[in-house]
């Protein structure tokens, strides 16, 4: 009989003391007044965290069984396949004991906008649990699987849960996102590695990472760790001002070591979503009973609002200062350079420009209010010994909708009274941030530094 036979058998007998692990529908009455996507988060979780998958060890045959499952859902909800059915196999080589051979399973779907089809935002979740092993009880070695239902299951069915409902509205998402189940990310986040290193070709346009892992117990917290970078928690900051079932809690301390480490060390912006550390961690009692589903179902809502807020806005900086410095052209002095500054009416505060003149004539485009796009267009211009405003052009782009209306009022500015440097009026080089806000039930919002101005 084959080892895979006597684990069966020996299972078996232990049916009373070990939880149900494996439930294909309605467990109790509970389950009658389950919405569908707690029916299906359940379904997810029951299987990936089954005992037939022996704890999902890194190159085990549950593993791959975990990899068919996701690929085989990721395309019933119409996300196109980009590694094979059974996952893209890579191989590890490991000191002292035998190659390891681990898969991913990629997903990919494509965003609506043109101009940002080389754009990718990466949602991932591991794949991998413990596995398996034997301890003693009464004398007698006995099976013990790490079933992984919180971790990471929860991140799995997440995961999928999400793609189903991005797919369902892939006109509201503008950059293309790819879904990653990520092999062997206990042996040293592998699969993670494999992606950015050896397997995807456009890292270098991956504009940012969400990291699913270990969400199944919010009565114990929802948790955001962006390794304090100020774009992504600008995302979080925004939505607290929604109306949704949960909140994430900004973090500095790291929950847990995952792959959002793989791409921070290749400088991707990235968030870890999680519920943080529970007892059940790493043991044999992390099983589907301990899992929050109706917990999972409302920081669904959540991720789901921050992916497409992230998908839609302007590329997040790895660190603040890398946005490259405006080049001043040739025969100008830059804004901050200038002995004199320019003025606009009585002020040379770039803030008093945007609020008298700016915002006031500025109109949110109608395509941009209909697709939910919103951000910050930087745009240069230069202000002429004359004090006219000239050159004007965007240099960091949102869309081409919200950057062609910040260029034209922008352009059709009032004379400013001119800057002077050494005592001579000359051409100044002036970099200026617009905002575009939108809120639910309004038709758009444009802000100075926080304010919102109707």
């Amino acid at each position: 009989m084959t080892r895979r036979f006597l684990l069966a058998a020996a299972l078996l007998l232990l049916t009373t003391t070990l939880p149900a692990q494996f439930r294909t529908g309605a467990t109790g009455y509970d389950d009658l007044y389950d919405s569908e996507t707690v029916h299906a988060l359940k379904e997810h979780v029951s299987f990936l965290s089954s005992a037939a998958l022996e704890g999902r060890k890194a190159g085990s045959e549950g593993e791959k069984e975990a990899a068919d499952y996701m690929a085989r859902i990721l395309e019933q909800y119409g996300i196109d396949l980009i590694s094979p059915k059974g996952g893209q196999e890579f191989s590890i080589a490991r000191e002292g004991a035998d190659t390891l051979t681990s898969r991913n399973v990629v997903g990919f779907l494509p965003g609506w906008d043109k101009t940002l089809n080389d754009r990718y935002i990466v949602i991932g979740a591991r794949l991998d649990n413990l596995g398996m092993d034997t301890y003693l009880r009464d004398g007698v070695e006995t099976p013990r699987i790490y079933f992984g239902a919180n971790g990471n299951a929860s991140g799995l069915a997440m995961l999928l849960e999400l793609a189903s409902r991005l797919s369902t509205n892939r006109v509201l998402v503008r950059r293309n996102i790819l879904f990653v189940a990520f092999g062997a990310s206990q042996e040293t986040l592998a699969g993670s590695w494999y992606f950015l290193n050896r397997s995807f070709s456009d890292v270098a346009h991956i504009d940012a990472m969400v990291n699913l892992d270990m969400l199944g117990t919010s009565g114990l917290g929802f948790y955001a760790f962006t390794s304090s970078n100020e774009d992504m928690d600008r995302i979080v900051r925004n939505l607290q001002g929604e109306l949704l079932p949960i909140q994430a809690q900004l973090t500095t301390v790291e929950p847990y070591s995952s792959d959002h480490r793989a791409f921070y060390d290749r400088e991707i912006p990235s968030v870890l979503f999680t519920t943080g550390r529970y007892p059940e961690h790493g043991t044999g009692r992390d099983s589907y009973s301990i899992v929050d589903f109706d917990g999972m179902e409302r920081e669904l809502e959540y991720i789901y609002n921050y992916t497409v807020a992230l998908a839609n806005g302007p590329r997040p900086l790895f660190r603040q200062d890398s946005q490259a410095a405006p080049t001043v052209p040739e025969g100008a002095i830059s804004w901050n350079d200038v002995d004199v500054k320019p003025v606009f009416l009585t002020s040379s505060d770039p803030a008093y420009f945007l609020e008298k003149w700016v915002y006031q004539y500025l109109k949110y485009p109608k395509y941009a209010q209909e697709n939910g796009i919103q951000g910050r267009v930087l745009v240069d211009f230069i202000i002429d010994e004359s004090g006219n405003v000239r050159d004007v052009r965007v240099s960091r782009s949102i869309h081409t909708s919200l950057d062609d209306e910040a260029v034209r009022v922008i352009s059709a500015s009032p004379k400013w009274r001119p800057g002077r440097h050494r005592g001579k009026k000359v051409r100044v080089a002036v970099t200026m941030p617009v905002d575009f806000r939108l809120e639910k039930g309004s038709k758009g919002t444009f802000g100075i530094n926080g304010k919102r101005i109707n």
